[in-house]
């Protein structure tokens, strides 16, 4: 997750202002550039073609709308617990889980004592990684366990090679 930030964030900074057209011009610091390629090597046909952007219009000519709303920062997500996480895989596919399906690995599902099945929880790792499940089993039998992850969960926060690791529990408010 965190890797895709890093690497999207670098992209946009390589770009160096593609976005934001005339501006970057004025700012831009001179760059060394590779000597061009032999012209008979190039022909019309194979030439790559840039396109050409107008620049943008400044921004404090632009009014907003007089009703425009505050920005809405997603679902509410109130915190209940923290504790250790673990997870359970492929040992136990296909078998039946509290809630009467099946199990599938693969999926974003947790099993906890109390919540009732359904419930969407946001488990976020100490490093502030998080991962939405649904809960559809009864769990963690384990001493000091807070909730038991699906393998694709456990994946998604690294838990899969430690077999469990410190978390914050949140559940959506409906």
């Amino acid at each position: 997750m965190r890797l895709r930030a890093g690497l999207a964030a670098a992209a946009l900074l390589g770009l160096g202002g593609a976005l934001a057209p005339g501006h970057a011009e004025e700012a831009a610091a001179p760059v060394a550039v590779a000597a061009a390629p032999a012209a008979d090597s190039i022909t019309p046909a194979t030439a790559p073609t840039l396109p050409r952007f107008a620049p943008q219009a400044d921004d404090s000519t632009l009014t907003p709308a007089p009703d425009a709303a505050e920005p809405d920062d997603g679902p509410a997500w109130q915190p209940i617990a923290g504790g250790m996480a673990s997870w359970y895989g492929r040992e136990f596919a296909g078998h039946r889980t509290a809630s009467g399906e099946r199990f599938d690995p693969n999926e974003l599902t947790a099993a906890h004592r109390t919540l009732p099945f359904g419930t969407r929880v946001r488990v976020t790792d100490a490093d502030g990684d998080s991962v939405i499940v649904r809960i559809n089993d009864r769990g963690p039998f384990a001493r000091g366990r807070v909730i038991d992850l699906s393998q694709a969960a456990a994946r998604r926060l690294g838990l899969t090679r430690t077999g469990s690791g410190k978390v914050t529990l949140a559940v959506l408010d409906q």
